[in-house]
């Protein structure tokens, strides 16, 4: 039955299912192949307040806001975006007149987005947190885990992007 296969708390141990996984599906190594991506251009949130958000991402966190404009779909909307390096941007739109209710996990939504940083801006960021009174969780020496203005869970690692913790992701 699958349902057993997705419990989860300190009794259950799904070390067999997660084995099986890999042997079935994991591409790992030099052996693996191409993917047909070239990366991530952006990822969309949503923003409950456009300059509350903007002075999050660009003045605390020092992404610099790199565009902003009308968003096609939906009219006094605003789509903008900011420079998370590696020509990758993080983009919000917010949707003013529609109340969208507070954060929340949903199936097919965002638990968190990871960003890396450089060990010496890393450290920069986590004292500017500090100062600004902005809780985290420091993780295995190199993330922390983070709100941002609307709830929407965060991570900065000062790991080199395709590492974790020191392990070489795929």
């Amino acid at each position: 039955m699958r349902a057993a296969e997705t419990d989860h708390g300190d009794a259950v141990d799904r070390t067999a299912e997660w084995q099986r996984l890999r042997e079935r599906h994991l591409e790992a190594g030099p052996g693996r192949r191409m993917s047909s991506a070239r990366g991530v251009h952006h990822v969309a949130l949503i923003s409950g307040d456009l300059e509350r958000t903007i002075e999050f991402y660009s003045g605390l966190l020092e992404f610099p806001l790199v565009e902003l404009f009308e968003n096609r779909d939906y009219r006094g909307s605003t789509h903008f975006f900011f420079d998370i390096g590696s020509g990758n941007t993080l983009a919000f739109f917010d949707f003013p007149g529609l109340d969208l209710g507070p954060y929340a996990e949903v199936l097919g939504g965002l638990h968190h987005l990871a960003i890396s940083v450089d060990p010496l801006r890393w450290e920069r960021l986590k004292g500017k947190l500090d100062d600004a009174g902005i809780e985290y969780q420091h993780e295995s020496g190199s993330s922390l885990y983070f709100r941002g203005p609307d709830g929407e869970r965060l991570e900065l690692i000062s790991d080199p992007l395709g590492e974790m913790y020191g392990e070489v992701i795929g």
